[in-house]
């Protein structure tokens, strides 16, 4: 277990949409997440979601608009260079592998134009790998099949919870899961599901990954998880 604690959420500056919450989750981890957010319109970007679900580049190229503007506040000059990603969805920002960048976003599939019901959020960590996920609880109730697959030998604990907030935690669970897959850059190989993650996660370490659950933070489940570069 670790110590880090995350300095005080703040607003996002005033050129970021309201709702937006940044906050510096470990010294040289910074985190943003938003409700609502501005659509990126960086031409790779529009390029690489080109032919996905209206729905799935509206929340594409929200959480790239926000993980732009979260660069232009604490890495200024690299906002504007293009997002890539290697054979397992890891994106990194082209010429810059040292400079650890997530995304992740959540909400409705469907043909709405509206990000309301949406959540995005962006991670950048210079020197570090980093992930970040975001969830919104998986409706009133989870799967007893689900919780015993991702939980366990804990999934007893999460069963004796009422209906809602065993929906509201498994939710957390899962983003410190998804977190640390993203940080190692495993992605679903990394079989997220099989990390053994508690009830009512708050800091921990996972082999040399640190994660961080912003329960404190934030009323909808974000977490990340950094660790050092590797030697390539």
């Amino acid at each position: 277990m670790v110590s880090a604690a995350p300095a005080p959420a703040r607003p996002g500056p005033p050129g970021r949409p309201a709702g937006d919450v940044t906050v510096e989750a470990a010294p040289g981890v910074w985190v943003a997440w938003a409700r609502t957010a501005a659509v990126s319109e960086h031409p790779a970007d529009l390029a690489d979601v080109r032919g996905r679900p209206r729905w799935r580049r509206r929340q594409s190229l929200a959480a790239r608009g926000l993980l732009r503007a979260l660069l232009a506040e604490v890495c200024p000059g690299t906002e504007g260079v293009a997002l890539s990603a290697d054979v397992r969805g890891r994106p990194a920002l082209q010429g810059l592998p040292a400079l650890g960048v997530s995304l992740s976003h959540d909400g409705p599939s469907g043909t709405s134009g509206d990000l309301g019901g949406d959540l995005v959020a962006a991670a950048v960590a210079p020197g570090r790998r980093v992930g970040v996920d975001v969830q919104l609880p998986p409706g009133p109730d989870v799967p007893a099949g689900l919780v015993r697959r991702c939980l366990r030998e804990r999934a007893g604990e999460l069963s004796s919870l009422p209906a809602g907030r065993r929906a509201l935690e498994f939710a957390w669970v899962w983003t410190v899961q998804e977190a640390c897959v993203k940080a190692d850059g495993t992605g679903i190989a990394g079989r997220p599901w099989s990390l053994d993650i508690p009830v009512r996660p708050g800091t921990g370490t996972l082999g040399d990954l640190t994660w961080i659950a912003l329960r404190h933070l934030s009323v909808h489940p974000v977490s990340c998880a950094f660790g050092d570069l590797r030697a390539r």
